[in-house]
């Protein structure tokens, strides 16, 4: 690689990531209209619905999280944005796009949901499951940091019918998860992972985060012995980006190209530990199942939540700026604790901004999000769109191909393996040109 395109590819600050489409940056106030019209239209026959539950708290702010998490808030702050919540919930399960489905599956994020008591916990999902039951769900999944899990929590959780669970593990050596500001400590995670276990969780996932600021290839290595060593049924692994709104962009002394001058290490070195790790996995036997995540058996392993969602199914987006997508809106909620709280005790939903989907605009966005996986069938999209993406984006496969990120063969298009783990980066291909921007959110 030259010295300039090293240059090019050292960490700065802003999103890496493409986590949707359109842009965060074009959603607006403006469409709010839309999202109420969808809101109160039927559903498009045989889409899928899920819910995404927003839990905003935790013990301390990792310096990478751009998420709206709140560490300051005491057990009467807790109780009012549960109630906002469970009324939030409620006012949705009145509109008419749930068409009386039932949940496809669930998802409790954050923030720390594990941060919340026993007790909260048990009050909150009885109150959400009277008002829309998730027992027939695909899959309940549910994020934990370790060292806020006690046997008797994770018991209450299996008694809800969690079916996945996700611990934020990043790393195992005190001094980097101290410093990028993690709360948990290595201990923590053996022994929530064995009690894990114990409680027969049918899927537990164990995230990672390649090139938190300190990592080395030594540690890097260890990290992913001692994750092999638990044989977690699925490992995500995220490379660390430096979005704009983090404590680590806000802390560290930026110079003129947007690049933080402390040691973090460059997008090469990330792929790097990205792909030893994928390769120690697979030759541990599990099988690569997207850009971030290796499973044990593809075939009992799944995450629906992703699945779902990267294939167009309506999610309703609940607590504080979370993000939703109902019937080809995408609409986020108001971002600040007090406008949510207030909306909601009026009654009202919480809503902030929002953007009107064209067929186009969903075509594209299942094509970016699955390519995430590793791999497109043309048939699936001629089916549903009535287009043979391999023209309508010819360009943009043939210099993907050409430069040797992935491969068109016949009716399917796959990833190479050093394509997958910076697919990220090539994804903009397919945006159509008023979306283009230098601010994804």
């Amino acid at each position: 690689m030259t010295t300039t395109a090293t240059e090019q590819e050292k960490t700065g600050l802003g999103n890496y990531f493409i986590a949707n489409y359109p842009p965060f940056s074009f959603w607006k106030y403006t469409f709010l209209p839309d999202a109420e019209r969808a809101l109160n239209s039927a559903p498009r026959p045989g889409v899928p619905l899920g819910l995404y539950l927003h839990i905003p708290f935790c013990r301390k702010r990792c310096k990478f999280c751009y998420f709206r998490v709140y560490t300051d808030k005491n057990a009467r702050d807790i109780e009012v944005y549960l109630d906002a919540l469970t009324k939030e919930v409620e006012l949705l399960s009145q509109t008419a796009c749930v068409g009386g489905r039932a949940l496809d599956y669930v998802y409790f994020g954050g923030g720390t949901p594990s941060y919340l008591s026993a007790s909260q916990l048990d009050e909150l999902m009885t109150r959400l499951r009277a008002i829309m039951p998730w027992d027939a769900a695909r899959e309940v999944t549910f994020e934990c940091e370790p060292g806020t899990l006690q046997k008797h929590k994770l018991e209450m959780l299996r008694k809800h019918g969690i079916s996945r669970l996700s611990l934020g593990v990043e790393n195992f050596k005190p001094e980097i998860l101290q410093y990028n500001g993690r709360a948990h400590l290595e201990e923590e995670i053996y022994r929530a992972f064995g009690w894990a276990r114990e409680l027969g969780f049918p899927q537990i996932n164990l995230d990672l985060i390649a090139g938190m600021v300190g990592e080395d290839w030594d540690n890097w290595k260890e990290c992913v012995s001692k994750t092999i060593r638990l044989a977690p049924d699925c490992v995500t692994i995220y490379q660390m980006e430096l979005p704009y709104n983090t404590v680590f962009s806000k802390e560290l002394k930026v110079l003129g190209n947007d690049e933080p001058s402390l040691a973090v290490a460059d997008w090469p070195t990330k792929r790097a530990w990205m792909k030893y790790a994928f390769d120690e996995l697979v030759k541990a036997g599990y099988e690569i199942s997207s850009a971030t995540t290796v499973v044990k058996n593809k075939a009992k392993t799944r995450f629906v939540y992703r699945e779902a969602l990267w294939r167009g199914a309506d999610m309703f987006g609940t607590g504080v700026a979370s993000f939703g997508h109902v019937n080809g809106v995408h609409i986020q909620n108001l971002d600040t604790w007090e406008a949510y709280i207030e909306k909601l005790n009026a009654r009202q939903l919480p809503l902030g901004r929002a953007f009107p989907t064209t067929e186009r605009d969903r075509l594209i966005r299942e094509i970016v999000l699955l390519l995430k996986t590793g791999h497109l069938d043309v048939p699936y999209f001629r089916d549903k769109y009535g287009v043979d993406i391999r023209d309508e984006f010819r360009p943009a496969f043939d210099k993907l191909q050409s430069d040797g990120w992935l491969v068109v063969n016949g009716e399917s298009i796959d990833c190479t393996p050093d394509g997958l783990i910076q697919i990220d980066r090539h994804l903009p291909a397919f945006f159509d040109p008023q979306y283009i921007s230098s601010r994804y959110t």
